[in-house]
């Protein structure tokens, strides 16, 4: 059943699909920790691209926390999963407190993954986001909201695989949606992963430190 090997052999793949974006300046990836780390920076070794992190937290439902019901990003982005939010009934008080305990962890992880290094500039680069995949896609839409304020030519949403729907949303969402397997039924991005083990800070960190050689000269 499982489509990729680990998280390596998704970027290869992933990175096939983008080989146009290859060798240009102009380009960017962003990946989406933990997991869209090392997914992203296969393809930016690949296309020899820069590469950086954008950080997204996923609001989940409180006692069922893989549910996404939101997300949030940088610059005070928030996006709600409607759906959700009336399915479980949650109350705006609840939101505001996971919200409240995710923007801390958000916090921690851009100081410890960027430490005193700037964000990247955006303003007129062609941004490829990239995660391991999509179900909901919440926090995808955190971040491809996030982006929209800081004015990039062009945002493309590339994943490794996504469920259908999720996949066909972002194609009204941002210029260029690439989700390399969209299988159904969906089950969930790890089912497509021989290898799904949770990325951890040190290898994020770690992943950061080779992309800064990125592109070659």
């Amino acid at each position: 059943m499982s489509i990729f090997k680990d998280r390596v052999d998704a970027g290869r793949r992933l990175s096939k699909e983008l080989s146009k974006y290859a060798n240009r300046p102009d380009v960017l990836i962003l990946a989406l920790p933990r997991g869209g780390v090392p997914v992203a920076f296969e393809v930016a070794k690949e296309l020899n691209v820069k590469m950086d992190v954008f950080i997204v937290r996923k609001l989940g439902v409180p006692g069922n926390e893989e549910l996404a019901m939101g997300a949030i990003a940088s610059n005070d982005i928030r996006v709600l999963n409607e759906d959700v939010v009336r399915s479980f009934h949650v109350p705006d008080r609840v939101i505001a407190t996971v919200a409240a305990n995710e923007l801390r962890e958000l916090e921690r992880r851009e100081r410890l993954y960027r430490g005193d290094r700037p964000k990247p500039d955006i303003s007129g680069a062609t941004v490829i986001l990239i995660d391991d995949g999509l179900a909901t896609g919440a926090t995808m839409r955190a971040a491809a909201a996030a982006l929209k304020t800081k004015n990039p030519a062009k945002i493309v949403v590339a994943v490794p695989t996504a469920a259908p729907d999720t996949c066909e949303f972002f194609k009204k969402e941002v210029d260029e949606v690439i989700c390399v397997t969209t299988p159904e039924p969906f089950y969930g991005v790890g089912a497509w992963y021989v290898d799904f083990r949770q990325t951890t800070d040190e290898e994020v960190i770690e992943l950061l430190e080779k992309a800064r050689a990125l592109p070659a000269k």
